[in-house]
């Protein structure tokens, strides 16, 4: 499957704009997810045996697998069934604002194939929180949930000021609330403006304050008995380790369960071949293969600081076994993939995981657990 897309689908979608490739590909998940045999299709062609796989805990959850799809592919809640049926551990929703919200003018995403790389300044364009949930309602409905956990990725939205952006993250937990297995709070994203402000550890502490507030007032009020959802937070690559550690600081006082590691960056790689500085001039946040270092160091000086009680995601440049499990190492309980899905192809998710489960045989692991920050301890 892996050379049908590589010779067929990817050249067609690479053949068009950027955001329409995109959109395609969502509306095609869309319409396999939402029917029984297309899943059922896609499991059998994509999904590892069972006797194969190699469950993780990570932040009170258990996932089938470590090898996420991240936040920013499914920003309307379309494509995760059939992104699970593909064999995705977990999805992750959005971004989603609690304001309906078109985004920045077009054109807005630009891919790079020669290095594996995508900027984007999509600038969280969806159709806001109340929207989501009923879509997600509808997804239940049809008996279309998936077995692994979904998480859902909260953006400010663009026109409230970020004075009162705790409210904002807030008030979009408790439409998502009934439909998430975790959220991660995103205020790392370069495309909206002064957004990265929020990852200041005044700004950030007051955001984490609302939504624990809100997050333990719904687990408690909850028909039902039942914790508090899992609360994470994305931060960006280009965050010294100084403003990181500010961060970690919020970790215990505010419970956060993890740390997802790294968004997008806006840093860009020094060249002097006049091609790679003119892809380089787009704005945006860069994504793909120039962040893979970037964020793998960021993964490893998290696990170092908290020695290993903060579960971390890692994201950013993976496109293969050999770049989740570097991930891994350096401390990562879970990993994500986008730009990875783009160049490499729903394949790539198997190859993924099947080569997770030689790397742990042929180190000497028994469980990924095991593995992780095993280079950073």
């Amino acid at each position: 499957m892996g050379l049908i897309y590589e010779k067929g689908v990817r050249r067609i979608l690479f053949a068009l704009d950027s955001e329409r490739a995109h959109e395609w590909g969502v509306q095609a998940m869309s319409l396999l997810g939402a029917v029984s045999p297309c899943c059922w299709l896609l499991e059998k062609i994509y999904q590892l045996p069972p006797a194969t796989h190699r469950p993780v805990e990570a932040f009170g959850l258990k996932f089938p697998n470590a090898v996420g799809l991240a936040a920013g592919f499914d920003k309307n809640a379309r494509a995760w069934p059939a992104a699970a049926a593909m064999g995705f551990g977990h999805v992750e929703i959005g971004t989603v604002t609690a304001l309906q919200q078109p985004g920045n003018p077009k054109p807005r995403m630009f891919r790079f194939p020669r290095e594996e790389a995508v900027i984007n300044r999509m600038g969280f364009n969806n159709p806001g929180a109340e929207e989501i949930a009923h879509r997600l309602a509808n997804w239940r409905a049809i008996g279309r949930w998936p077995d692994c956990p979904v998480g859902i990725n909260l953006g400010k939205s663009k026109t409230t000021p970020l004075e009162q952006a705790p409210e904002d993250y807030a008030k979009s937990l408790r439409v998502l609330q009934p439909y998430a297995d975790f959220f991660v709070v995103n205020v790392s994203s370069p495309n909206t403006p002064n957004l990265r402000q929020l990852q200041d550890k005044t700004a950030l502490d007051e955001i984490l304050a609302a939504l624990h507030e809100t997050n333990n007032g719904l687990a408690k009020n909850h028909p039902t008995p039942r914790a508090a959802l899992p609360i994470l937070v994305k931060v960006a690559p280009d965050l010294s380790f100084e403003a990181l550690d500010e961060i970690l600081e919020l970790a215990g006082p505010r419970q956060l369960a993890g740390i997802v590691a790294t968004n997008t960056t806006i840093t860009r790689p020094t060249s002097d071949d006049s091609h790679l500085q003119k892809i380089y001039s787009e704005a945006g946040g860069l994504s793909g293969r120039p962040l893979s270092t970037r964020s793998t160091e960021i993964i490893r000086h998290i696990r170092r600081q908290t020695r290993g009680r903060l579960p971390i995601i890692g994201v950013g440049g993976i496109f293969n076994a050999d770049d989740a499990w570097e991930k891994i190492i350096a401390g990562a309980s879970l990993v994500q993939l986008y730009t990875g899905l783009v160049f490499e192809g729903p394949g790539a998710i198997r190859k993924i995981v099947d080569g997770l489960r030689l790397k742990l045989k042929s180190n000497g692991f028994d469980s990924l657990s095991q593995a992780v920050g095993s280079q950073s301890d």
